[in-house]
């Protein structure tokens, strides 16, 4: 698969030869779905909680004799039936995160890097290298090469100035080539990648 690179002011700077192994499968919803719910699994903090029998505040006097009132033996206003009782079985703290295999999620890498390809929401950019920090001048120069909501993947190392510049222009993200995700991915609209984060990339993903 062949595609034009481009410069940030919007020139040409001749085209580059993807892999279709990477960028030219057909894309699957099924493992994409996969991959995401693992992102999203393991993202979750899981820190809901509430107070069991053992945890409420109260006095553990029995409520009243146990025979003679006519009503139910108990012995505790703790118990769940009571109001400001104890939960039974509530959520505790614990990890949402499941296992997914490593082959499976760099197969969804790949489905996703295609499934932009195919779309034709995929722009090959030359570097990604600004002399300064000026948000202004990026956010010119995004405005000029139509980007709204995108996500711009580096190689090894996001050039400082250029992530400087970006941090304040809503709907523009900056990631190196190792955090290349799926969901990340997906939730753009475009995808930006240098040749620098092709080049890494397929040397992740061969």
């Amino acid at each position: 698969m062949k595609l034009d690179v481009i410069k940030l002011d919007a020139g040409k700077a001749g085209q580059i030869d993807l892999s279709d192994d990477i960028f030219g499968l057909d894309p699957r919803a099924d493992i994409l779905h996969r991959v995401v719910r693992w992102q999203r699994a393991k993202a979750q903090q899981g820190t809901h909680s509430t107070l069991g029998k053992s945890d409420v505040s109260y006095s553990t006097k029995k409520i009243y004799r146990q025979k003679g009132t006519g009503g139910a033996r108990h012995g505790s206003r703790k118990a769940p039936i009571f109001r400001k009782g104890g939960i039974y079985k509530g959520p505790t703290p614990r990890s949402h995160a499941h296992d997914l295999p490593k082959k499976f999620r760099a197969l969804g890498l790949k489905h996703a890097l295609s499934a932009k390809a195919i779309a034709g929401h995929l722009m090959i950019l030359d570097d990604a290298v600004m002399a300064e920090a000026k948000t202004g001048v990026l956010a010119k120069m995004a405005k000029e090469l139509g980007w709204k909501r995108v996500l711009i993947i580096d190689g090894a190392a996001v050039d400082e100035n250029f992530a400087r510049a970006a941090r304040n222009i809503e709907g523009i993200d900056v990631l190196p080539s190792m955090g290349a995700n799926v969901y990340d991915i997906l939730k753009r609209d475009t995808l930006v990648i240098t040749k620098a984060g092709v080049e890494a990339l397929e040397a992740r993903l061969k």
